[in-house]
């Protein structure tokens, strides 16, 4: 039987999670293949990725024959056949914390002002979903992308008009429609760490126990993300930026949370070139 096929890039919020599962599992080195496709430059729009995944979207995982192609079972079937038995088995929060409400990747191209469009049309966030729709419109005219066209269509529209709000080429309208979007969207990540998380934690160590369990391989991903986006760092006191965000002191128990994660040598080897 083949070595399964893991397919990452270091910038991905979901790789991260079977990264830190296959840290934690006690996986050998050599007992997984790694494969990079780097979002950054949409490599995961061709059509020869989208034949392994439809959805375009990492992680994907290639094992005994089939494609698992969302965090969620890539997770899971790392878990099934780890070294690694007894961790604590996933519950309904992993689906909660994987709604769009949610999404952890959205602020990364959000605005709510002009001052923080001004700033993302300057920085990565333009670089990227630039990137992202050259590579669209390369990768729709392949001679490969007929089976793939409505997911070309639909990306290249959504990617598209974030790119003329960021080009200043959208109207009042649909600018001021992506302000208010965009502030819906970390009010409602700003009360799911202030109200909604701090009633699902325990008041130390994991959602799984004394270590983590299937779900904290995706809340500690997702949560290092955000803290990353509010300009902390994989540090003790990286969860405090998050104030910047909630108006609010994190509660203890998201503090706590935060420092058994920083602790483990998993997520010092996820993150070791710093949080993402």
């Amino acid at each position: 039987m083949s070595e399964p096929v893991f397919y990452t890039f270091g910038l991905s919020v979901w790789a991260a999670a079977p990264e830190l599962a296959i840290a934690e599992l006690g996986y050998p080195a050599d007992a997984i293949q790694t494969k990079v496709v780097n979002l950054v430059e949409g490599e995961n729009f061709t059509p020869e990725f989208l034949k392994i995944n439809p959805h375009g979207t990492l992680p994907t995982l290639v094992a005994d024959g089939k494609a698992y192609t969302n965090t969620k079972d890539v997770v899971h079937y790392l878990i099934e056949h780890a070294p690694k038995k007894g961790v604590t088995p996933g519950t309904a929060f992993i689906d909660t914390i994987h709604e769009e409400k949610l999404d952890p990747n959205a602020p990364l191209l959000l605005a709510r002002t002009e001052e923080e469009l001004k700033a993302s049309a300057s920085g990565f966030p333009f670089t990227f979903v630039n990137n992202r729709q050259k590579s669209l419109e390369k990768n729709s005219t392949h001679p490969e992308a007929g089976p793939f066209k409505a997911f070309y269509d639909e990306k290249k529209a959504g990617n598209g008009g974030i790119l003329t709000i960021y080009k200043g080429e959208a109207s009042e309208e649909a600018k001021q429609a992506f302000f208010k979007h965009s502030a819906q969207h970390w009010d409602a990540l700003a009360s799911f760490l202030l109200n909604d998380l701090p009633a699902l934690l325990p008041d130390s160590g994991f959602l799984g126990g004394d270590s983590p369990g299937e779900d904290d391989f995706h809340l500690g991903a997702w949560l290092a993300r955000i803290v990353h986006l509010t300009g902390g760092k994989a540090d003790k006191d990286g969860y405090k930026s998050l104030e910047k965000e909630t108006k609010k002191p994190i509660p203890p128990k998201v503090a706590a949370y935060w420092a058994a994660w920083i602790e483990r040598p998993s997520f010092k080897r996820v993150y070791v070139e710093g949080l993402h």
